[in-house]
């Protein structure tokens, strides 16, 4: 019976975000809309492979996604901190199904080329700039502060979730129909969430005042994030992983192929363990309720070993248990640092610092996309994944000595 009282009470601690009527909307819409976005994804990822056979044309193509966020991502911020979040993300969230849209004509009807790839991947970036800093702004208008680090973990959890179900979907599909299917389904799914943020209940929203335009905004939300020293190492913390860490689209199709001699089937297979392990670490996050820095230093540090851990796996069958603790420190140390971020910024600076956040998380991947592509090319998938899982630990290292300096009067 106590054993039951407790669990009863993980389960409450785990959920209590649903509680609210209008997180229980997004969430819904969300989890509708996740598996389609990692079902394209896939579909992409492979398109560039059947068209190029290069994992360097496969790193280009993520650059060209997440440049937009390199460039532009503080000025997302900047309009997020100005204008109503939800309404913003209804027109996000249509422009994103528009693009699926276009992408599924042009595969279905054999008139792909990697140009007209490249041109949707950087349409899809230049509406991320918006979508991200908004999505993650408006989950503190959906519970309030006291149920961020729940709400943030609960919406990570569906994202992986879906990480687990799209590719396996994804690969198959991809076998059996051909590539142009994952982008319809994707294009169909954005209907749920958008479905969901028209029958919000505005009245109930913990909305903030908008932030009146003036010069400057930018620079100050990069100042403010400097001035913050736990921010300042939160956001360093999540560069290094951002950069030499998560590029998993990069290295995982050729793991699959070159070292397993797989085809999108394996792909898939590994894309999904890795939803796996991130779904359980989902739940671990979710009954957490306070964050600190040093949690998110331990997460980033056993990301790394499970990286090295992949890179040396002699089988299959060992890398895919790798890969599913990959996706429990992945999803662990994301959901540190994102609510970290948030937490610890003020109301009226939240938009831009999550746009601060999303820039370097999003943003980092076209710098170390076709880094870590070419030496993939040059000396193999494992040389890629034992360079990642040393620039991760090394970061970690590198922000505790930052902490010990600062602890000696000698400010970073």
């Amino acid at each position: 019976m106590r054993r039951l009282t407790r669990f009863r009470a993980a389960r409450g601690r785990v959920f209590r975000s649903l509680a609210e009527r209008n997180y229980r909307r997004f969430f819904v819409g969300h989890s509708c809309s996740v598996v389609g976005t990692w079902m394209q994804r896939i579909g992409q990822d492979w398109l560039v492979l059947e068209l190029t056979g290069s994992a360097f044309a496969l790193g280009v193509s993520m650059v060209c996604q997440f440049l937009p966020v390199l460039v532009g991502g503080v000025w997302g911020g900047v309009v997020v901190d100005r204008v109503d979040t939800r309404r913003l993300l209804m027109v996000t969230q249509a422009a994103q199904a528009l693009l699926a849209a276009a992408l599924a004509v042009f595969s279905l009807t054999g008139t792909a080329t990697l140009p007209i790839v490249y041109g949707l991947a950087v349409g899809l970036g230049i509406v991320t700039v918006f979508d991200n800093p908004a999505r993650h702004t408006f989950i503190a208008e959906l519970v309030g502060e006291e149920n961020i680090v729940n709400a943030q973990a609960l919406s990570s959890l569906v994202n992986n979730a879906g990480r687990l179900v799209g590719p396996a979907l994804a690969g198959g599909l991809i076998v059996l129909v051909g590539v142009g299917a994952t982008f319809v389904i994707n294009a169909v799914s954005f209907v749920a969430v958008m479905i969901a943020l028209w029958l919000m209940d505005v009245t109930a929203l913990r909305r903030r005042e908008p932030v009146p335009r003036a010069p400057g905004q930018a620079r100050e939300g990069l100042r403010y994030v400097w001035h913050h020293p736990e921010l300042r190492l939160a956001i360093l913390l999540v560069t290094m992983v951002s950069v030499f860490g998560q590029n998993f689209r990069v290295v995982f199709p050729i793991l699959a192929s070159d070292v397993f001699g797989g085809d999108a089937r394996i792909y898939g297979w590994l894309t999904a363990a890795l939803g796996l392990g991130a779904v359980a670490g989902g739940f671990v996050s979710a009954a957490a309720v306070t964050v600190t820095l040093r949690r998110a230093i331990v997460a980033c540090a056993a990301f790394g070993v499970a990286t090295l851990g992949i890179a040396v796996s002699p089988v299959l069958a060992a890398a895919l248990a790798a890969v599913v603790l990959l996706g429990v420190t992945n999803m662990t140390f994301n959901t540190l640092a994102r609510t970290l971020v948030q937490l610890r910024a003020a109301p009226e600076m939240r938009g831009r610092v999550m746009a601060i956040h999303g820039l370097v998380f999003l943003g980092g991947t076209p710098i170390g996309g076709p880094l870590v592509g070419l030496l993939c090319e040059w000396r193999g998938a494992r040389a890629g994944l034992l360079v990642s899982g040393l620039a991760c630990l090394a970061g970690a290292a590198a922000v505790v000595a930052f902490q010990r300096l600062a602890r000696s009067g000698n400010a970073l």
